[in-house]
């Protein structure tokens, strides 16, 4: 199989990793490994739950295997995870969307995890070439080739952490429990309109409606305008007029017509 040369990463998220990596202080294991990830020495990379298992094409005939482990959060840690993706709804939107939020590896540190391994020691890498460092091009290789991956599917770097993207998002989903809990709570189903207070079927007492903005806002978000303030002030008033609707006229009384014989 010849090797296919790989893309450098484009995303902030997977240029994000790279630095990660390169600010482990390997020296320049690491750039070789970026140079045998571009060239497409890495022939096939999979990511399972705290492993990475890649072939690595090198001098020999024969592929060298490798294997990258992290430790992962344990269940209470994934449950301060999971709190925080529930605090930020956007969150999974924008996984399922291709994108990573900007503030991803914050709410992990809020959670109290890394999102991306600190320290090289965070990492147990082995690698069936000759090589005696630790990590040798191969292991680097594979590191910044899964680094490039995410670019398509950011998921895989929540994939390594310990979930898969159907398992997280079941966990996301509010259950039956919570469900009910939630009516008792309330006396409402959770589907109901908050600000209805009857409950189904009963007569709805309707929230009072806000105020209409003033028919002016509308010039006041296009923000100043570069006219003298007179005639700004002017404008607005204007606008304020012709948006106003006339008020109704009271119909003319109808003649009496016995009085006339």
């Amino acid at each position: 199989m010849s090797p296919r040369k790989q893309p450098p990463a484009r995303r902030w998220w997977s240029q994000r990793f790279i630095d990660v990596l390169e600010g482990y202080g390997l020296g320049g294991r690491m750039e070789r490994g970026r140079r045998y990830a571009r060239s497409g020495q890495v022939l096939s990379l999979e990511v399972c739950p705290g492993l990475l298992k890649a072939r690595v094409q090198g001098s020999r005939r024969t592929p060298y295997k490798v294997t990258v482990e992290t430790e992962l959060p344990d269940e209470e840690e994934w449950q301060a995870i999971e709190a925080v993706f529930r605090q930020r709804l956007g969150w999974a939107a924008k996984l399922l969307a291709g994108e990573v939020p900007e503030d991803l590896e914050a709410g992990f540190r809020q959670a109290g995890v890394d999102l991306f391994p600190a320290d090289w020691a965070d990492l147990e890498a082995e690698c069936s070439c000759p090589d005696w460092e630790v990590p040798c091009k191969h292991i680097a290789a594979s590191l910044h080739l899964f680094a490039q991956r995410l670019d398509d599917d950011p998921w895989q770097l929540v994939l390594w952490r310990g979930r898969e993207r159907e398992a997280l998002m079941q966990r996301l989903r509010p259950t039956a429990k919570a469900a009910a809990a939630a009516e008792s709570e309330e006396g409402l189903p959770p589907w109901w309109p908050r600000g209805l207070v009857a409950r189904p079927g009963e007569r709805l007492v309707v929230p009072d409606a806000l105020p209409p903005d003033p028919p002016a806002r509308v010039l006041e978000r296009l923000g100043p305008i570069p006219v003298p303030e007179p005639l700004a002030q002017g404008l607005v008033e204007l606008y304020g007029v012709i948006t106003t609707p006339p008020p109704e006229l009271e119909p003319e009384p109808e003649p009496d017509v016995g009085a006339e014989g």
